[in-house]
């Protein structure tokens, strides 16, 4: 049978009229494929085949390595609701991070088939931007069959239905924790002109994907990372491993793979791993452990455990202050119901959308079942999720599910998981996916957290659980005039402090001065270490009764101010271009200024300036003597007496730093450039010219 054009005659009766509407039976047996395109490096491919019904994915085979010529053997049965609808037979190549080849296409059309009897077809698989390109064919045999009766109808539609809930079911629960140290790799394969590579490491276990760091020019890479992927198959899984080498400004280059059967690894023990790489030279190091999760989970909203007293008292007792001890690493619980969502926006051209939604907690991730066509879907689902980190943050996220197995966003919101006030059905506001405005619509929670104090406590003074997936960043000049407007107002907070302080040694309030001056004087002539701590603790109490509430007001105002600012004068394009023009310049004044002073500490030290390295010697030697047989407390009392009373023995003095000033006065690298005279060529000397002159 041709793949896009007439069927042929093979077993196959156009002129036969088929009844085109009702139920029917389709039985499709995937036999093999015939020179399949070649999609690989090594000039093979690892085909697989997808079936498409009315728009919609109805079968996926399994996927045959590096074969052109893959048999499959592989049975399927569908219900047809009509035969004007064809099936869409697609053939891609498996790639273990990039995205799947395309290796061509077919059509069957159902109504040209005859019914009752099993008829072999071949589908030759065509590309329609590359219409003259052989892809091969695929050999199927289908068998068409009406449905007999209503009860056979019902009984075969709700074994599809039961099976498909299954396979849905299967996909959204995790079986456990698969925790992969990425330890080195060895005598990897040189893929640069310099004999070296930039190797990082891609993993794939199921539709879980991880890509490491780039460890730069070398074939014996420490990378020394460590991460989770989550196990849906209980039977363990296929982790598949790559290696690549980074190339900046073209495609990644392979340099090999490998693959663990995690079916044959023990649980809730480590494993070290030296897999040596295919088709290729070199050695992946791995530590693996497979962790069972008991906590998460996603299920109906009837099934709701911190709901049924008996299992509820069972998690408290688990996290009880008196099991603080035990497994350290399991802070808590989290429980979310996912109810509805209201006013979403409508992302297809039918005015609706077909919203999900996906919770993420860290590295954990579980999903809700899509709603068609609504605007104001209702889930009810419950999710349940382990709590290795009380700081962390819950993000869900609603997306609009498309036809080509992508998706739209449709908003999300971040919620720390210690602002969560137990039991409350709350409303949140939809943002955008930078979280910095609101979008349309809005989504009902209801959060219940349950963990163990001291291990939070624990917890929190221990490196942070690392995000392994996220969106790459994008030079943005909106994000970047933020991030400047932040470090601007940390600086002015640090300028107006020195400048409250600065006005106490100019005496421009005698009353403040005076209070000042004694309070010094005291708290130094006192001064014990403890005082150190202290001093924050009462900065944290005062700010904690006087301060948190109006800080909060001020920040949201700062923001609602900018947004505000943005909105009432939109930007023309060289606007912007001069925007970003005076960003670049802010940042490029700030970058050298802090560069300078660096490079003058270090010119200090290097003798750049002998007589500016012989006076740092002298103020150093006088210093070590002074503290050597003087208190330093003495010294401070004598240094802020001196600054307090300056401005009284002479009050047109001007106010400097004295540091500051020395180091003003060392050359920078640039300016050690500049100052350097070059060799004056021989050829072009005074001297030289008078010697060699005829007279």
């Amino acid at each position: 049978m041709s793949g896009m054009g007439a069927p042929s005659s093979s077993g196959v009766t156009p002129e036969k009229s088929i009844q085109s509407s009702g139920m029917y039976k389709l039985e499709i047996e995937l036999k093999r494929g015939n020179n399949l395109a070649i999609r690989d490096r090594g000039g093979t491919s690892d085909p697989y085949v997808r079936f498409k019904l009315s728009g919609k994915d109805v079968f996926k085979s399994k996927t045959i390595s590096k074969n052109l010529n893959p048999v499959w053997d592989e049975k399927t049965t569908l219900t047809v609701d009509s035969l004007n609808q064809p099936l869409h037979v697609k053939v891609f190549d498996h790639d273990f991070w990039v995205q799947d080849d395309f290796m061509g296409s077919a059509y069957l059309y159902l109504d040209s088939l005859e019914q009752h009897r099993t008829i072999p077809v071949t589908l030759e698989l065509k590309d329609e931007q590359h219409p003259d390109e052989d892809l091969g064919t695929v050999e199927l045999a289908v068998t068409l069959t009406p449905k007999d009766s209503p009860i056979e109808e019902r009984r075969d539609a709700s074994q599809q239905s039961v099976r498909l809930a299954g396979q849905h079911r299967k996909s959204e629960h995790w079986r456990g924790i698969v925790s992969i140290g990425l330890i080195e790799g060895r005598n990897l394969c040189p893929m640069d002109q310099n004999g070296l590579s930039d190797p990082f490491v891609k993993f794939k276990l199921g539709q879980k994907k991880y890509k490491s760091k780039a460890v730069s020019k070398t074939l014996n890479p420490q990378w020394r990372e460590q991460f989770d992927l989550h196990q849906y198959d209980e039977s363990g899984g296929i982790l598949e491993i790559s290696v690549w080498d980074k190339d900046i400004g073209r495609k990644d280059e392979f340099m090999g793979r490998c693959q663990v059967d995690l079916s044959t690894l023990a649980k809730d023990c480590t494993h070290h791993l030296d897999l040596p790489l295919e088709e290729s030279q070199g050695f992946v190091v791995l530590l693996v452990r497979l962790t069972a999760l008991p906590h998460v989970s996603i299920a109906d909203l009837c099934a709701t455990p911190l709901n049924h007293p008996q299992e509820r008292e069972e998690i408290l007792e688990r996290y009880h202050v008196s099991k603080s001890l035990n497994n350290l690493k399991d802070v808590g619980i989290v429980q979310v119901k996912v109810l509805k969502a209201g006013g979403l926006m409508s992302a297809d051209v039918t005015g609706k959308s077909d919203p999900f939604c996906v919770l993420e907690l860290t590295n954990d991730r579980l999903q809700t079942h899509t709603v068609y066509k609504n605007l104001n879907p209702e889930w009810n689902k419950v999710f349940t999720f382990n709590v290795k980190d009380i700081h962390a943050l819950l993000e869900v996220t609603v997306f609009d599910e498309d036809r080509d197995g992508t998706a739209d966003f449709l908003g999300k919101v971040a919620i720390p998981l210690l602002d969560v006030r137990n039991g409350v059905q709350k409303c949140y506001v939809l943002k955008n996916k930078d979280l910095t405005g609101p979008t349309k619509g809005v989504i009902y929670l209801e959060i219940d957290v349950i963990y163990n104090v001291f291990k939070a406590a624990f917890r929190t003074i221990n490196p942070a659980e690392q995000k392994y997936i996220e969106d790459e960043a994008k030079v943005s000049k909106q994000l970047l005039q933020q991030n400047l407007n932040r470090v601007k107002r940390c600086i002015m907070v640090l300028i107006t402090c020195g400048s409250y302080i600065n006005s106490c040694f100019q005496w421009e309030s005698s009353v403040r001065s005076v209070v000042a001056f004694v309070l010094f004087v005291v708290v130094v002539w006192n001064f014990e270490l403890y005082m150190l701590p202290l001093a924050l603790l009462l900065l944290l109490v005062w700010n904690y009764l006087f301060s948190s509430h109006s800080s909060d007001t001020s920040t949201d105002a700062v923001f609602d101010w900018e947004e505000k600012e943005d909105e009432d004068e939109p930007m023309g394009f060289m606007d912007k271009l001069h925007a970003i023009q005076d960003v670049i310049v802010t940042v490029q004044g700030a970058l050298d200024e802090v560069a300078s002073y660096g490079e003058r500490l270090k010119n200090t030290v290097n003798w750049t300036v002998p007589f500016l390295s012989l006076l740092a010697i002298t103020a150093l030697s006088l210093a070590t003597i002074l503290l050597y047989l003087v208190p330093l407390r003495l010294i401070v009392l004598a240094w802020g007496v001196n600054k307090f009373t300056k401005k009284l023995r002479n009050p047109f003095l001007i106010s400097n730093n004295e540091l500051l000033d020395f180091l003003s006065r060392v050359p920078s690298d640039v300016q050690v450039i500049q100052y350097r005279q070059p060799r004056v060529d021989p050829g072009l000397s005074p001297n030289k010219r008078k010697k060699t002159s005829p007279s």
